[in-house]
C-alpha cells in the first residue's frame, strides 16, 4: 500500500509503501479486544485494602468467659460483627495484570494498524518537529489536516516544541514509537504515522 507523505504543512513530500505485512493482514476484532483487555487490567491500581482480624487494633483476650454471664459467648472483640472490627472476605492489595503471550500482543498491534489502514485513516507526515511551542499554531496546522481526534506516533523521541504544542489540544495524543499501543489507536479516529514511525514499527512487527 502506497500512501503520500506530507509535511506538517500538510504540503507534498514524496509518498511511502507500507508493508502489507504489518498493515494489510487480516483485522482479527477478538485479538484487540484481548489486548484492551490487557492494557486496561495492568493500568489498574489494584491498592483498595481493608484490615483482617490480624490487622485490626484491639487485645486477643477473650472478653469474658464462656458460660455463665447471661451473654451470648464471644472470643474476642475484633471480630467481623463487632464495632470497628475487623472485614471479612474483603479486598487486598494485588495486582490485576493478566498474561498474553507476546505473540498475540505483536498480532494485536499489527490488526490495530491495518485495521486503521483498511479505513483509510492512517496519514504520514515527514516528521513531528514544531517550529514554535504555540498550541495556536499546532491547531491550525491540524485543521488543514481535518484532525480533531488522532494520536500521533512521532519517532524514537518526541520534539519538545511539539509536544509543548500538542498537550492542550482535546483528543490527540502524541506518542514515541516504543510506546504505540493498541488501546490508544483504536480509542482515536485517526492514526498519525512520521516516516521514522513507519519504519520503526515496520521492524519491530516484522
Amino acid at each position: 500500500m502506497k500512501l503520500a507523505v506530507k509535511t506538517l504543512d500538510n504540503k507534498a513530500a514524496g509518498d511511502i509503501t507500507l508493508d502489507k505485512d504489518v498493515f494489510g493482514i487480516e483485522v482479527r476484532g477478538d485479538i484487540m479486544q484481548r489486548m484492551v483487555n490487557y492494557q486496561l487490567a495492568a493500568r489498574r491500581g489494584g491498592n483498595h485494602k481493608v484490615k483482617t482480624i490480624s490487622e485490626v487494633s484491639g487485645t486477643g483476650k477473650k472478653p469474658f468467659k464462656q458460660k455463665g454471664t447471661g451473654g451470648a459467648r464471644r472470643g474476642s472483640n475484633r471480630r467481623n460483627i463487632d464495632r470497628g472490627g475487623a472485614t471479612v472476605h474483603g479486598p487486598v492489595v494485588r495486582s490485576h495484570a493478566i498474561a498474553l503471550p507476546k505473540k498475540l500482543r505483536s498480532l494485536a498491534l499489527k490488526s490495530a494498524l491495518s485495521a486503521k489502514a483498511k479505513e483509510g485513516k492512517i496519514i504520514v507526515i515527514e516528521n513531528a518537529v514544531a517550529k514554535s511551542h504555540k498550541t495556536k499554531d499546532m491547531a491550525k496546522a491540524f485543521l488543514g489536516f481535518g484532525l480533531e481526534s488522532a494520536v500521533i506516533v512521532s519517532g524514537e523521541e518526541i520534539d519538545a516544541n511539539f509536544a509543548r504544542a500538542t498537550n492542550n489540544l482535546p483528543r490527540i495524543d502524541v506518542l514515541p514509537t516504543q510506546g504505540a499501543n493498541v488501546y490508544d489507536i483504536l480509542r482515536r479516529d485517526t492514526l498519525v504515522l512520521t516516516k521514522e514511525a513507519v519504519e520503526s514499527l515496520t521492524k519491530r512487527l516484522k
